[in-house]
């Protein structure tokens, strides 16, 4: 199964992705983004007439490392305020079910996956395992108790998770589980981010928290400082209802 990655740089000046985590990131279709940020009384139009060439220029070399490593590479640039919304818009228009929260990295050899108890887990799964393909890292499948909800529960989630993994492709050698009862989720999974290279979680539904204080990726990024990929919910089923 093809998995398509979006990769957001911010023009004009992009912070490159390290070596080791394009190359980890190499069994995955790349949709490079550009977003060009303009003040609030500048038209896009107008700073697309006078600075496309050079973003396009900065975008290429962004994207050339991508391209070097043997991902299939497509490349979007943009300009506008809402950086959120617009990468968002093109998310869905490329068809990309993850989303890279870069961090420096000089190994991605361990990947930490919280994974949920309901929805999103078939998509996260499989997304991890392609993300896997060629490097071969560790994977810990982590759930976090909290509520009703049993021991036994988060057991049989992180067995259902990695019963998935195995089931996509990924060696069972490779994958191990961890259950955490406690009632800070975000706060488990924060201080869990520490011990690993990287982590792939799936898209929580934002709350004004969120928009006020950062989302859990954000603060992984932030204060752990390791990259986040966001494995994104399925729109379409969110539009229908069905999800």
């Amino acid at each position: 199964m093809t998995h398509r990655l979006v990769v957001p740089f911010e023009l004009p000046d992009p912070q490159p992705v390290s070596s080791v985590l394009v190359e980890a990131l190499a069994s995955l279709d790349i949709v490079v983004v550009g977003h060009y940020g303009l003040p609030e009384q500048t038209p896009p139009a107008v700073a697309r007439e006078q600075f496309e060439a050079e973003a396009k220029e900065q975008l290429a070399a962004v994207a050339a490392p991508f391209e070097a490593a043997g991902a299939s590479v497509t490349t979007r640039l943009v300009f506008g305020r809402d950086r959120g919304k617009a990468i968002d818009q093109i998310a869905i228009e490329e068809n990309c079910d993850g989303e890279l929260d870069p961090a420096p990295t000089d190994r991605v050899d361990r990947i930490l996956v919280p994974i949920p108890d309901t929805g999103n887990i078939d998509r996260l799964t499989s997304f991890v395992t392609v993300f896997a393909e060629g490097h071969e890292p560790s994977v810990t499948l982590l759930h976090v108790v909290e509520g009703e909800e049993t021991d036994a529960d988060g057991e049989a989630v992180v067995a259902d998770g990695r019963e998935r993994m195995v089931d996509h492709g990924i060696d069972p050698g490779t994958v191990d589980t961890r259950v955490v009862t406690d009632t800070d989720h975000d706060a488990v999974i924060l201080d869990a981010a520490a011990d690993y290279d990287a982590v792939v979680m799936g898209e929580a539904t934002p709350t004004v928290v969120d928009r006020i204080f950062g989302t859990l990726a954000d603060k992984i990024v932030n204060q752990a400082g390791k990259p986040v990929v966001v494995v994104r919910r399925n729109h379409a089923e969110d539009d229908d209802g069905s999800a």
